[in-house]
């Protein structure tokens, strides 16, 4: 267990000051960057680390993965956000534990987190996830909602009993115009962000960028980074 500390502790340490030095090299102030760790796969020994290494921010993307983690670590100060494609039979779960879901991207997801949340009389963030690489009327291969479908996901969210909606996510696309072009994706999500703040001004939140394109999100005004590989290493399974 020392020896994960010590490693997960020096892995931290790097990517806090990669989040420091790009934070200066946008001329942003570090406390401007929230950074989100991403925990898929990992124990919640690991989880309960971080926590005593300063981290209050953890991601998950697998509900069956996350509830149980979620329940071990309830004792500790955590805000949980949900990250993955999420199904509908998996919301009443996810609205027990998570504090935001960053994966909202149909109406129909919004009104059953609406439900799930009343029932359990919690409110519950919610980030419009949006794809870029999808056309007008789709969902990205990623998941997420096409850029023209975020004014009506973002009516439906502000309107719902239970949610708050917090502003939008995107995950740098692996096909399409803005393949391989993080820096101008995460540009691109920040115009829909400033435009999405016309109506809801409270909708301030960006989620981009991720082990590989912090600085690029960072660059472009991202509010938080989720952050998986370069904190807890490769994982099982992924080479």
């Amino acid at each position: 267990m020392t020896d994960r500390r010590t490693q997960l502790a020096e892995n931290l340490a790097r990517v806090e000051e990669r989040i420091a030095s790009a934070c200066s090299a946008a001329g942003r102030g570090r406390d401007e960057v929230t950074l989100i760790v991403v925990t898929k796969t990992y124990p919640a020994s690991d989880v309960r680390i971080l926590h005593e290494l300063g981290v209050r921010h953890v991601a998950e993307n697998r509900d069956q993965d996350a509830a149980p983690k979620a329940a071990e670590c309830a004792d500790l100060s955590l805000t949980w956000h949900f990250v993955g494609q999420l199904q509908t039979n998996k919301v009443r779960s996810v609205a027990g534990y998570a504090d935001v879901v960053q994966s909202v991207d149909r109406v129909k997801l919004v009104a059953a987190l609406s439900a799930a949340t009343v029932r359990e009389e919690r409110e519950l963030g919610c980030l419009i996830q949006v794809a870029l690489d999808a056309e007008s009327g789709e969902r990205g291969d990623r998941g997420g909602v096409a850029p023209d479908g975020i004014e009506e996901l973002a009516a439906a969210v502000g309107s719902a009993p239970g949610l708050r909606l917090d502003g939008l996510m995107t995950v740098a696309p692996l096909a399409g115009p803005y393949a391989g072009r993080q820096r101008a994706a995460f540009d691109r999500l920040m115009e829909f962000s400033s435009r999405l703040r016309g109506n809801h001004p409270a909708a301030n939140m960006v989620s981009a960028g991720m082990s590989a394109d912090l600085e690029d999100a960072v660059a472009a005004g991202a509010t938080h980074v989720r952050v998986g590989t370069a904190v807890l290493g490769v994982r099982p399974g992924l080479g």
